[in-house]
């Protein structure tokens, strides 16, 4: 008060002991600004890419749409507290190091003829520093879960018919499920000519005898291809049709499928039952969109003995969580996703471009990028693939960009799923002066479909590019020697995703492909991506909600650096995600518990974190609040509860875009979503939903109705009204308001409760937007109504 002038209006600290001197400093200056002191901003924003946008030109309304502040970019651990003088090393800067060393200029005369290096130097080494964060691989590790108390009960048995090999092994494991306590019923199929109705009929037959504690099948075995879709081992079709006909019949016991030799454990176990690999991927995506069903995958180990059959008979008749097994003759092993060991420094400069490098599915989006970066380190020649080859969108400016770096390019028309065209490709190739060096396997397309909605021929068109083209490379290629052969693959194959099973299928094929090359001593290099920025699988919305769920797209420069990074390590596969754990792993473990994260320790801090918030269990405490309120305030409850998450599905800031009324396919739902609105309701709720939930409950009003009658018991429901009430509340909440709407009976019972020919808000007198009406509401203008 003593130093300040009598006239003073405003003081700000520019100093707080609670804060950093930055921080508290801008916040000063914004305090300043806000009350009118002119202040420049430009110093602050310098160097950042920041530059100026228009305003929109409407008032804002309701929602926020000014971009979140990203903030500047985060320095690593190993700045410390010389963050400004690395940026300035980093940018090259000089002027920015001046005001680092201040008055000792032969300081900064010294440092200058070295900052190129140096700054190459620190650039590289923050690009590892992101590779590394980003690289997670899968491991295998011993477990004691035979130990565990076995739950026998009666399995059903599902092999198939005509088979010696299926046979003396349904022997075998009958024998073992016996010895553990287990009755097995035996249901043989036709893996190839069975349709879905009836293998539905046969197993509803099968388990109409009594409770079933599990479904183990052998079909997955079968890796021969199928014969009307090549691409899809018979295996696996018959698991698709297998979980299609359980979901039909509205089986709860959970279904266990064998593989065998499909996954490497580690040194020394090798991968030799390739075609059975997708399965896995296929197993992974239901266990996500129908939890409650899915058990789980066990693999077989080349040869089984009869303690491998006791083994496999108390994982499946066990009490734990894993869902992701191997049988082996050393034990038993879970599978885990583990952060990869860093990067070691040259580990990225092993593959150096040179020759020519093939890149199939090249003119796409990561393709492109591939071969830009091919280009610009010492390729000599960058062959591009695409079905429709220089006709593909983007393909001549690619070629002409590539050629103006004075690198030859050719763009070529090449169904890689046509074996004959890879053959033909290959051997053009085989004349070229620049001899083929590396290949980037690119090609693949994806889909979006849940499992009981996916028939063959769409599961089969995804995996005609991704798989068949995979194959088809490594058999003609053969042993010819190569500094790089590059699979792209998907988190969708080590994880799962919801709505993707022919695309997990057929990125976990790829992974097992490459490890399958590896044990034949030849170069190979899978890498399951997360998703890419400016480009990829996922664009528009659909990154958008891949970044809410924790997923944030990667940029190109740095996944290609990771790709490089990958081919240099001494393993076949690596998983490379920009993953916020806080955010996906709680939901992802919503529905059920996902034993494959719980070795990182984001993920348990995470997981942790959510129960201690939850100590009582949400879903218990909505049954007791619900109990609480009459009828019609239970159904709006839940009505809002579902208009919440689904406005959080769709990133919707409040729920005004969500009616009771509107279907869920008007609001945006597809099978990703979908999937995600589930596992949400299934945290909230406790109940057991399914995948398709927002397809067989068209609105929310109607999916409230559902989620009460499951949350609470008919006893509870039946002591709130008279049956005039629940006459017309079953006949409402099963009819949509549109096809009320649509008959012309809407009009007819709104009018019957005002004369002014509409409902209207009791508590304003306002009309009420039809849209927003739910159920309840029907029933108690139509019950006012007839009263009147």
């Amino acid at each position: 008060a003593d130093v300040l002038p009598d006239d003073a209006v405003l003081a700000v600290a520019v100093q707080r002991k609670d804060r950093p001197e930055a921080h508290a400093l801008l916040h000063a200056l914004a305090e300043l600004h806000v009350h009118g002191v002119p202040v420049s901003w430009r110093p602050w924003f310098a160097d950042t890419g920041a530059r100026r946008v228009d305003l929109p030109t409407y008032a804002f309304q309701r929602e926020r749409y000014w971009p979140e502040p990203a903030g500047r970019p985060r320095q690593t651990a190993t700045h410390g507290g010389d963050a400004d003088f690395w940026d300035a090393v980093e940018r090259a800067d000089l002027t920015a190091l001046a005001a680092q060393f201040g008055d000792d200029g032969a300081a900064l005369d010294a440092l200058t003829p070295a900052l190129p290096v140096l700054s190459t130097w620190h650039r590289a080494r923050t690009r590892r520093a992101v590779v590394d964060g980003w690289s997670y691989r899968v491991g295998w590790k011993r477990t004691d879960i035979t130990a565990d108390p076995a739950r026998p009960g009666v399995w059903l048995l599902v092999t198939a018919e005509d088979d010696l090999a299926d046979g003396t092994r349904a022997e075998a494991v009958t024998k073992a499920l016996a010895e553990v306590g287990a009755d097995v019923v035996r249901l043989t199929v036709d893996p190839v000519g069975t349709d879905r109705a009836g293998l539905a009929r046969r197993l509803a037959d099968a388990l109409a005898d009594g409770p079933v504690t599990g479904v183990l099948s052998l079909l997955g075995l079968r890796d021969q291809p199928h014969p009307t879709h090549p691409a899809v081992p018979v295996g696996t079709a018959a698991t698709l049709l297998l979980l299609q006909a359980l979901h039909d019949t509205g089986a709860t016991a959970r279904l266990w499928c064998l593989t065998q030799g499909a996954v490497s454990t580690g040194d020394g176990d090798t991968v030799h039952g390739v075609a059975q690999s997708g399965l896995w991927g296929l197993g992974l995506v239901a266990g996500l969109e129908h939890p409650q069903l899915w058990g789980g995958l066990v693999d077989l180990p080349d040869q089984v003995d009869a303690t491998a059959w006791d083994r496999l008979a108390r994982v499946v008749t066990g009490s734990g969580d894993e869902d992701q097994l191997a049988v082996r003759p050393s034990g038993v092993f879970v599978r885990r996703l583990v952060r990869s060991a860093p990067a070691a420094p040259d580990a990225a400069e092993r593959w150096r471009p040179s020759g020519t490098v093939l890149v199939t599915g090249g003119t796409g989006a990561l393709g492109a990028h591939v071969a830009r970066w091919a280009a610009a380190n010492g390729a000599a020649h960058v062959v591009l693939t695409s079905r429709r080859g220089e006709r593909a969108p983007g393909a001549a400016e690619l070629r002409e960009e590539l050629t103006a770096q004075g690198v030859r390019t050719s763009v070529v028309a090449c169904d890689v799923a046509d074996r004959d065209q890879v053959a033909a490709l290959l051997a053009r190739l085989d004349e070229d002066p620049a001899p083929l060096t590396a290949v980037v396997h690119a090609a693949g397309a994806g889909e979006s479909g849940l499992i009981a909605d996916t028939d063959l021929a769409a599961f089969a068109g995804v995996l005609d590019g991704k798989v068949a083209g995979a194959l088809h490379l490594d058999a003609l290629l053969g042993d010819r020697p190569l500094d790089a052969f590059v699979l792209f693959s998907s988190i969708a194959g080590v994880w799962g995703s919801g709505g993707q099973s022919a695309y997990a299928a057929g990125n976990a094929f790829l992974d097992a492909l490459a490890e399958h090359r590896r044990g034949r001593g030849l170069p190979a290099t899978s890498v399951a991506w997360g998703p890419w920025a400016d480009g990829g699988m996922a664009t528009g919305e659909a990154q958008r909600l891949l970044a809410r769920r924790g997923l944030t797209a990667m940029a190109p420069a740095e996944a290609v650096h990771a790709m490089r990074y990958a081919v240099g390590l001494p393993r076949a596969a690596l998983t490379v995600v920009d993953v916020d754990w806080a955010v996906f792993a709680p939901a992802y473990a919503s529905a059920r518990p996902r034993p494959l994260l719980d070795d990182i320790a984001e993920v348990r801090e995470a997981l942790h974190a959510r129960a201690e918030e939850q100590p009582g269990g949400v879903a218990d405490a909505l049954r007791d609040h619900l109990l609480t309120l009459p009828r019609p305030e239970r159904v709006r409850h839940l009505v809002d509860l579902v208009r919440t998450h689904a406005s959080a599905v769709l990133g919707h800031a409040g729920t005004d875009r969500v009616k009771p009324q509107r279907a869920f396919k008007e609001l945006g739902f597809d099978s990703l979503t979908a999937v995600e609105l589930r596992n949400r309701l299934t945290g909230a709720t406790g109940l057991s939903l399914p995948a398709t939930l927002v397809f067989d409950y068209p609105n929310p009003a109607v999916l409230a109705e559902n989620l009460l009658d499951g949350l609470v018991p008919e006893a509870a429901q039946a002591d709130d009204g008279d049956p005039a009430e629940a006459a017309v509340r079953q006949a409402l909440a099963t009819i949509p308001l549109a096809r009320i709407r649509e008959a012309g009976l809407l009009d007819l019972l709104l009018n019957l409760t005002d004369a002014d020919g509409g409902p209207r808000d009791e508590s304003t007198d306002e009309a009420l937007d039809l849209d927003e009406l739910d159920t309840d509401t029907l029933v108690r203008l139509a019950l006012d109504g007839t009263d009147s």
